[in-house]
């Protein structure tokens, strides 16, 4: 199995999200992608965040795919990071391929996630490209400590397979949406058409 974990806050999930797993479950050739809905991002203030069951069921309804799974594993094992779900799960799915997905936007600031080399050391990383993000993100230090092991994007579908670390940068996304933009300043969700 070649499985594809996506993670975030989906605070509130939307068509981007749903666009960059349809581009991820393409181009890395992917069994599968799940949904990591975390309970809360150590990176960002969560006091505002919906519940976690909201996010989900919103999720769940937005990932209405055969190939696209929606969790709360993270709230399951009590993990508070990336790097302690991907111990977790590698060590309880033997044989599984996994590959952690992010945007570019991610790439900017994963210098500062707990464990990143960790993290590069135990899956390969398949970053989307999210514009305007992009040069600031391949500019960024955990870009540049990881650039040797950068692979051609015309060898993404063979990334599942690689040693780590090894990374690849996926461009074409054309939507830029984000979570926040789709926020009221209470943080309640906005209704909008294009994340339902």
């Amino acid at each position: 199995m070649r499985i594809g974990l996506f993670g975030g806050s989906f605070n509130p999930p939307h068509r981007g999200h749903l666009h960059v797993s349809e581009v991820a479950l393409t181009r890395l050739n992917l069994d599968a992608i799940w949904w990591l809905v975390t309970p809360g991002n150590p990176l960002k203030d969560n006091r505002g965040l919906p519940p976690l069951q909201a996010r989900l069921v919103a999720a769940r309804t937005l990932a209405d795919h055969p190939k696209m799974h929606v969790t709360d594993v993270e709230a399951v094992i009590g993990a508070s990071t990336t790097a302690e779900t991907l111990r977790w799960l590698t060590r309880r799915c033997p044989g599984v391929k996994f590959v952690w997905i992010m945007g570019a936007d991610n790439l900017a600031q994963f210098h500062r996630w707990k464990d990143w080399r960790r993290i590069a050391a135990e899956v390969p990383l398949a970053v989307i490209d999210r514009p305007p993000q992009s040069f600031r993100a391949l500019a960024a230090p955990a870009a540049q400590a990881l650039a040797r092991y950068r692979l051609p994007e015309n060898q993404a579908a063979g990334l599942p397979d690689q040693r780590t670390p090894a990374w690849v940068f996926l461009t074409g996304m054309k939507l830029r949406m984000s979570s926040t933009g789709l926020r009221n300043p209470d943080g309640s969700w906005r209704v909008n058409r294009q994340h339902s």
